[in-house]
């Protein structure tokens, strides 16, 4: 089912504690803006069915990203494409956007979703305990 825009940028505000819907909303298209270089094939397709129509075209219709991003590098990319953003800043970001996107993915996708992403993303996305992440440092 997908997610009705306001209540994607509404629990995306209260997570990040953002002022404005527009920060969330920059934040929430920069982070979906990133994955979607990340995510392949119907993994991605899936997790655009479930967020609403305008971010799943911003996931669809990703920045390019030349290799994989680690956790690290992919919040100092966010900081980076957000004006006056620090990592410390974009870490909540990240945060914020994945977290609200988990759950609207559900369990069982976000953890098709961890598999395609190099270890660490489980934190990101809120679900540090995420069987996907299992034996992994």
């Amino acid at each position: 089912m997908r997610l009705r825009w306001q209540a994607f940028l509404d629990k995306v505000m209260e997570r990040g504690d953002y002022s404005t819907p527009h920060e969330a909303e920059r934040a929430a298209r920069t982070v979906l803006a990133l994955l979607g270089a990340h995510l392949v094939g119907d993994v991605r397709g899936a997790l655009a069915a479930r967020l609403p129509e305008t971010f799943a075209m911003v996931l669809l219709n990703p920045l390019q990203a030349a290799e994989p991003l680690s956790p690290e590098r992919f919040v100092r990319a966010t900081a980076a494409w957000i004006e006056g953003a620090t990592e410390q800043t974009a870490a909540w970001d990240v945060s914020a956007v994945l977290s609200v996107a988990a759950d609207a993915a559900g369990e069982e996708l976000t953890g098709r979703i961890l598999l395609q992403l190099p270890p660490g993303y489980d934190l990101l996305f809120g679900r540090p305990h995420h069987p996907a992440s299992a034996g992994t440092p």
